[in-house]
C-alpha cells in the first residue's frame, strides 16, 4: 500500500462524521475525542507538564535581583548597672537589594537545561496522547470483537442444543446410539463454557473502555479506514525515527544533560554580585538621658566577588555526576531508538499477518459454511455421522471467530503502527482545533512572569469519575451491538 498523507484521514473522518448514524450510536472518533478531553492519565500528564514549565522561571529567578526588608525590635529587659546613655529599646529597619552579575554560567546554562527539558516534556505529552489513543482503539475494537464472539458463541450453543434434541429423538427411535448422544452433550457443554468465557471477556472489554473513555460503550460503529500506512517496514522505521515523540524527547533530555554538566562546572568559577543596603535605627525616645536621642541612617553600596579556592572536592563530584547522567541519557536515547525500531517492525509484521489471516479466514468461513451444509445433507442419507456434523459446526464457528479476531488485530496493529510513526493527530479523529491543548501555550503564558504573588487559581479535578457508571454485562443484541 503506497504511503499517503494523513490529511486524507482527516477528510475521511469528516465525511464519516457527516454520515447519518443510528440514534445513540458512537463512533471511534467520538470515543477518542472524549478520551482526549477526559482521560485522567492524560489530564495528569498535562498538569505535570505545567509544573515542568515553571522550572524555567525557577532557574531564571537565580539571575534576577532580590529585594528584602528586615525590621528588628529590641527591648532591654534587665540591666544590672544603670546607664543613662543606653536606650531601653531600639528598632531598626534594613533594606537590601542584591543583583547577581556573574555566576560562572550557572544561571544561563540552568535556564537552557530547563527550557530543553520543557521541550522534552512537551514531546512526552504527545507520546502519552498517542499511547492513550492506541489503548482506546484497542478497547473499542475489543468491545466490537467481544460482542461478535458472544453473539457467535450463543448461536453456536443454540445450534448444538437443537442438535442434541434431534440426536435424542433419533436415539429414542433406535436410529442413533448412546455414543452419538454423548458426543452431542460433550460439544454442547464445551460450547457453553466457551460462551461464559466470551461473556467475561466482553464485560472486561467494556469496563476497560469505561476506564479509558469515561463513559459506557453504546452501539459502537465500525471504525474508519486508516490511510497513510507504509508500504514496507523500512519505510515505517524511517518515518518513525523522524517523527516518534519518544525518540525526540530522549534526544532533548540528552541535550539538557550537556547543560547540566556546564552548570556543575560553574561551581568552580568566581561569582560577582552588586548590593546596596539602607538602614534606619531609632531609640524610640527610650534613652534615660532625655538630652540624648539615638537614631541613625546609613546607606551602603558595594560589590562582592567570591573566588572559590577549595570546596572539599564537591564541584568535581557534581561534574562527574552530571557527566555520568549525560552518559545515561545517551544510552537511554539509544534504548528508545532500538525499541522504536523493534516495535515498528513488529507492528508492521502483525498488521500484514492479520491482513493475511483476514483473507484466509474469509475463505474458511465460506468453505466451512458450504461444508456444514453438505455434511448435514449427507447425514440425512446415512453417509455421515453425528460426529461429522459436530466437527463441521465447530470448524464453522472457529473460522468466524478467527475472522472477527483478525479484523480486530489488523486495525489495532495498523493504528499502533501509525502512532509509532508519529502520524496520528487528535484533529484527525474528531477533536476540534479549538479544543486542542497545545502545551506550548502554558509555557508562553508563564515564562515572562516575575511577580512573587502571581499564583494560578486553586486546582480542581478535570476528569470525570466513573463510580456511578453501570456495572457492565454481556448483553448483546441479535446484530451483535450493545
Amino acid at each position: 500500500m503506497p504511503l499517503r498523507s494523513t490529511a486524507r484521514l482527516a477528510i475521511l473522518t469528516a465525511l464519516l462524521g457527516s454520515t447519518a448514524l443510528p440514534a445513540g450510536a458512537e463512533t471511534l472518533q467520538e470515543a477518542l475525542a472524549a478520551a482526549y478531553r477526559d482521560n485522567p492519565t492524560l489530564t495528569a500528564t498535562r498538569a505535570g507538564q505545567r509544573a515542568t514549565d515553571e522550572n524555567y522561571n525557577i532557574q531564571k529567578a537565580n539571575g534576577l535581583p532580590s529585594l528584602s526588608v528586615e525590621t528588628v525590635y529590641q527591648e532591654n529587659a534587665y540591666r544590672e548597672i544603670p546607664n543613662d546613655f543606653q536606650p531601653e529599646r531600639t528598632i531598626s529597619a534594613t533594606g537590601r537589594i542584591s543583583a547577581p552579575i556573574y555566576s560562572g554560567g550557572r544561571v544561563r546554562n540552568g535556564m537552557k537545561s530547563a527550557r530543553t527539558r520543557i521541550e522534552a516534556g512537551q514531546l512526552d505529552l504527545r507520546a502519552t496522547e498517542l499511547s492513550i489513543f492506541s489503548q482506546v482503539v484497542a478497547a473499542y475494537m475489543d468491545v466490537i470483537r467481544g460482542q461478535s464472539v458472544v453473539a457467535l458463541s450463543r448461536n453456536n450453543v443454540q445450534v448444538l442444543e437443537v442438535n442434541l434434541r434431534a440426536t435424542n429423538n433419533r436415539f429414542q427411535v433406535g436410529d442413533l446410539t448412546r455414543t452419538d448422544v454423548a458426543q452431542s452433550e460433550s460439544r454442547l457443554s464445551l460450547a457453553r463454557g466457551d460462551l461464559k468465557t466470551a461473556e467475561a471477556q466482553l464485560i472486561e472489554a467494556r469496563e476497560r473502555y469505561i476506564n479509558l473513555v469515561g463513559h459506557e460503550p453504546v452501539d459502537l460503529q465500525p471504525p474508519p479506514a486508516l490511510p497513510g500506512l507504509p508500504a514496507s517496514p523500512d519505510t515505517a522505521v524511517d518515518i518513525a525515527l523522524a517523527n516518534n515523540p519518544d525518540l525526540a524527547a530522549a534526544e532533548k533530555l540528552t541535550e539538557a544533560a550537556k547543560y547540566d554538566v556546564r552548570v556543575a562546572r560553574g561551581l568552580r568559577h568566581p561569582t560577582v554580585s552588586a548590593f546596596t543596603n539602607s538602614q534606619y535605627t531609632t531609640d524610640l525616645d527610650s534613652t534615660p538621658d532625655a538630652t540624648i536621642q539615638q537614631y541613625g541612617k546609613t546607606v551602603t553600596v558595594g560589590a562582592s566577588i567570591v573566588l572559590p579556592l577549595y570546596q572539599g572536592g564537591g564541584p568535581a563530584a557534581q561534574v562527574r555526576q552530571s557527566q555520568a547522567r549525560e552518559q545515561q541519557a545517551m544510552e537511554q536515547r539509544t534504548a528508545v531508538e532500538r525499541n522504536i525500531i523493534a516495535q515498528t517492525r513488529s507492528l508492521f509484521s502483525s498488521w500484514q499477518a492479520s491482513n493475511e489471516v483476514i483473507a484466509s479466514s474469509r475463505v474458511a468461513v465460506d468453505a466451512s459454511a458450504l461444508s456444514l451444509q453438505g455434511v448435514r445433507a449427507e447425514n440425512s442419507v446415512g453417509t455421515r455421522t453425528i460426529l461429522d456434523i459436530l466437527n463441521a459446526e465447530q470448524e464453522s464457528f472457529i473460522a468466524r471467530v478467527q475472522l472477527v479476531t483478525a479484523e480486530r488485530n489488523a486495525y489495532v496493529a495498523a493504528f499502533s503502527l501509525l502512532a509509532a510513526m508519529g502520524q496520528i493527530s487528535p484533529t484527525d479523529f474528531g477533536v476540534s482545533s479549538t479544543d486542542i491543548q497545545d502545551p506550548r501555550t502554558n509555557y508562553g503564558r508563564v515564562k515572562g512572569k516575575w511577580f512573587d504573588w502571581d499564583d494560578d487559581p486553586a486546582p480542581a479535578p478535570i476528569s470525570s469519575r466513573t463510580v456511578d457508571s453501570t456495572t457492565q454485562n454481556a448483553t448483546v443484541t441479535p446484530e451483535g451491538t450493545n
